[in-house]
């Protein structure tokens, strides 16, 4: 027999318990605490490295005047190919040997209230020598001149490839701006941590101009002009932030 009030009972207890809004469940997240204020110091480091020269450019030039234009450029082709054919002899490539200008001006005399008189012309080729053995420079302006060449400028004895001891000039660079950030921070009672962040300088590589200014060259033959290789000092820079603690 079944017991119709338990059972009624039962149900108005289910029904109740449905009515009745959901439990809350409550839960605590995780919370991380960070420092967000570093504090830093950027200070810069400097490297400096010698390289010895390993290319030498240089120019000479021919120059030559003469009553008219067509027999003062004549006179000025002959020459010019005499010193290309000097230069090619002593050792220089035709790749070697490039036109770096040709020009022709009128000589003129100048009086008080008359139009100027030109009494005649000047021509002017200018030969650019690039050498890779630096040793050979100083042989090529020798030849040169002998040929016939009256002017020579700037020559320059240059380390073709600046990039040449980088890896050890950066890193000296960052040694020294280690070093100088140490000694600050010590100064004010406190030590260096981390680098935070690095960046490159510029690199600064002065050229060795040894005849800067174009000159006369005599025709007198000597056995050769003296040149100094020397050395060619480049620079690495970098900036660097150092945590400070």
């Amino acid at each position: 027999m079944i017991n119709k009030f338990s059972s009624l009972t039962a149900v108005r207890i289910f029904a109740a318990a449905l009515a009745l809004p959901p439990p809350v469940l409550s839960y605590a997240e995780p919370v991380s605490v960070t420092n967000s204020t570093v504090e830093t110091i950027t200070v810069g480091g400097l490297a400096k490295k010698k390289l010895t020269p390993d290319r030498a450019l240089f120019t000479v030039s021919v120059e030559t005047s003469a009553q008219t234009v067509r027999e003062a450029v004549q006179q000025n082709n002959e020459k010019t190919e005499q010193v290309i054919a000097a230069l090619k002899k002593a050792g220089a490539s035709e790749q070697e040997i490039q036109t770096s200008n040709f020009s022709i001006f009128p000589q003129q005399e100048f009086t008080e209230n008359r139009r100027p008189r030109v009494f005649g012309y000047q021509v002017n080729n200018s030969l650019t020598v690039t050498r890779a053995t630096v040793n050979d420079a100083g042989k090529l302006l020798q030849a040169a001149v002998d040929a016939g060449a009256n002017q020579a400028g700037g020559l320059s004895l240059v380390v073709s490839d600046p990039s040449r001891g980088r890896e050890e000039g950066l890193q000296r660079a960052f040694q020294d701006a280690k070093a100088k950030a140490e000694t600050l921070a010590k100064a004010a009672g406190r030590s260096v941590g981390r680098a935070l962040s690095i960046s490159e300088g510029i690199t600064v590589a002065p050229p060795s101009p040894l005849l800067g200014h174009t000159m006369a060259l005599s025709q007198a033959k000597v056995a050769e002009v003296p040149v100094s290789l020397g050395t060619e000092e480049i620079s690495f820079a970098v900036s660097v932030t150092f945590e400070l603690r």
